[in-house]
């Protein structure tokens, strides 16, 4: 069931051990409502064979990808999916709607639609994970162009091999931005060996100073 959480909402706005105030808590109220109330939350992913090359290159279907942060991501695994989802463009409207009206306000549902489609992406890897445990595997994090030294660029490739613009209504525009705004694109390797970082994202980064660490 799709959810956001308070908590992880005021990480976003920056109250790392502060206290909100009350109006701070109800405009997150408000903004959970009606964010829950516009999304159209859908997913597309397939699972494709991993190949490892030389020079960092890591071949996933019929994507090649020079990145030593992604190979060093999947080491040790077989496979991997290619995973891509949206919250459609309700969400992108409000956000128009309040930038005109009220920029607290529109700031707040940023933050909310942050934590909103986390949850929706983190709903979507249990089902993988679950169909992935038939089969004796193991995910790791998810992992998106953009992250490291994995070129946005590769969005593209997202766009062909899932047809997401046919199946999800996600597209991309010319500097490889997703369009709507709150859709997440990434790979999830599966392992043989047993993992726990897949579900403390955080333990396996390694970007130390990052505003949104969850400690």
């Amino acid at each position: 069931m799709l959810q956001i959480r308070e908590r992880e909402v005021l990480r976003y706005l920056g109250y790392h051990g502060h206290p909100a105030d009350a109006g701070v808590l109800d405009r997150i109220q408000q903004c959970t409502a009606l964010l829950l109330a516009s999304a159209t939350p859908r997913t597309v992913s397939a699972s494709f064979p991993l190949h490892f090359g030389m020079d960092d290159t890591v071949e996933i279907g019929t994507m090649q990808v020079k990145s030593h942060h992604l190979r060093h991501h999947l080491r040790g695994c077989t496979e991997a999916v290619l995973f891509a989802a949206t919250l459609g463009s309700g969400p992108d409207t409000l956000l128009r709607r309040y930038a005109k009206t009220d920029v607290s306000m529109m700031v707040i549902l940023q933050a909310c639609a942050a934590e909103l489609v986390e949850c929706y992406c983190d709903e979507c890897e249990a089902s993988i994970r679950g169909q992935a445990a038939r089969r004796g595997l193991f995910l790791r994090p998810r992992f998106s162009p953009g992250y490291g030294d994995f070129d946005i660029r590769h969005q593209r490739d997202f766009m062909e091999q899932l047809s997401c613009p046919k199946r999800i209504g996600l597209t991309m525009t010319e500097n490889y931005i997703l369009a709507p705004s709150k859709s997440v694109t990434a790979v999830i390797g599966l392992t043989s060996e047993q993992q726990s970082c897949n579900t403390e994202k955080c333990v396996s980064c390694e970007k130390q100073d990052c505003a949104f660490r969850k400690e």
